[in-house]
């Protein structure tokens, strides 16, 4: 069985865990409605993407 042969210290412990912060997510102002949503999304209330009608709309 691996067992390791020293203590891993918490300065390397946490270099190793500074990659696993949560990133922001980048959202936007819809132009049609001035709402935010995120960018690369379909608006789900109103089923438009890049100005496009994808899907039906909400009610």
């Amino acid at each position: 069985m691996a067992v390791p042969k020293r203590k891993t210290s918490p300065m390397k412990r946490n270099q190793r865990r500074s990659h696993h912060a949560l990133e922001t997510t980048n959202w936007v102002e819809d132009a049609h409605t001035g709402e935010p949503k995120r960018r690369h999304h379909i608006d789900l209330k109103t089923g438009m993407y890049k100005g496009k009608q994808v899907i039906d709309a909400k009610d």
